[in-house]
């Protein structure tokens, strides 16, 4: 049998806090409602970060990862729709994927379909869940300002970015994105971008109105938080919608709700992505549509980074330094 282990934040802070522990497979005993599952890749994502960084609240030495897909070993009592065997993803808020092996409950499985592996699974189901809570969920004010809604894409050519972009598109919206590179800026428009930019935060509004006869975007996608929040503000028409979903430079500081009326009447929102899956129905209708879109090729699982598991310190060091594209993935 091959080595089974962990990767723990011994405690808050950089990637260097990463530590590997044993883990002794005959204490994973799944209880009721509850699989053993072994990981066949693990989903790396910002979340992660956070959760190192102390960002949130954690108790340390505290387990990482929330996103990996493999096989079912073993079940507890209770478990109805799955058997050993079967293959698996799941994404929680619940921390513990970067480990070979791990107990899972049952009802935040999400089924693999033979055409689905699962490097594609943990690459892209917890960004391509969020895509489809910000395009489909979140977005629902936005997208009936008009025929041809205008949205603004922040960190585009990342994991969630990669995928948000085509999803907009299909829903039929103007895309405004941004990225950092160059190079990345190629990635976003062959994404389907309509219009991409690598200019400073500070100047994306007026750059916006210039792309469209004056005119402001419907909503802001933002996952940058500290360093974009003031633009993205300042990017939107009236009553337009700022959907603030990550920290990527920090956490946006507290914000008045007068600054909100100043600005246009605007809406804001910072969701979370369980109070949208937090049922079947809700889990597997999301699910389904990001499987659909993957099969009709308008989303693409753009796995860019592959490290091993024991590796875990270094693609977290990457995915700080802002240089990846797409998904990072870690292989037990």
């Amino acid at each position: 049998m091959s080595e089974a282990y962990s990767i723990l934040a011994e405690k808050a802070g950089g990637p260097e806090v990463l530590v590997k522990k044993p883990l002794d497979l005959t204490s994973l005993k799944p209880q009721a409602g509850q699989v053993l599952l072994r990981h066949q890749a693990i989903g790396v994502n910002f979340i992660d970060i956070y959760h190192r960084s102390g960002l949130y609240g954690q108790h340390f030495p505290s387990p990482l990862g929330c996103e990996a897909a493999g096989v079912i070993e073993a079940t507890g009592p209770d478990v109805k729709g799955f058997k050993v065997g079967d293959r698996v993803a799941i994404f929680t808020s619940k921390s513990g994927a970067y480990a070979t092996h791990r107990i899972v409950d049952a009802h935040g499985l999400v089924a693999l379909p033979d055409d689905i592996s699962a490097e594609t699974a943990a690459a892209v189901l917890l960004k391509g869940m969020t895509s489809w809570m910000l395009a489909e969920k979140c977005l629902a004010h936005a997208l009936i300002q008009g025929e041809a809604p205008r949205v603004l894409v922040l960190a585009a050519a990342g994991g969630v970015g990669s995928l948000l972009v085509p999803w907009l598109k299909h829903l039929g919206v103007t895309v405004f994105a941004h990225t950092s590179t160059a190079e990345k800026a190629e990635k976003v428009k062959a994404n389907g971008a309509d219009y991409i930019t690598t200019l400073p935060y500070s100047e994306l509004p007026d750059w916006i109105k210039k792309q469209n006869q004056g005119e402001a975007v419907h909503a802001v996608l933002d996952s940058v938080g500290a360093a974009s929040w003031k633009s993205s503000l300042a990017s939107l028409g009236k009553r337009g919608l700022w959907v603030s979903y990550g920290n990527a430079s920090g956490p946006v500081p507290p914000l008045s709700p007068l600054a909100l009326a100043a600005a246009g009447s605007l809406y804001m929102s910072r969701p979370r992505l369980k109070d949208y899956v937090d049922n079947s129905v809700d889990l597997m209708t999301a699910s389904q549509k990001l499987f659909y879109l993957l099969r009709k090729n308008i989303l693409k699982a753009e796995i860019n980074q592959r490290f091993p598991l024991t590796e875990a310190a270094k693609a977290h060091a990457l995915i700080e330094s802002r240089k990846t594209t797409g998904s990072t993935i870690l292989i037990p």
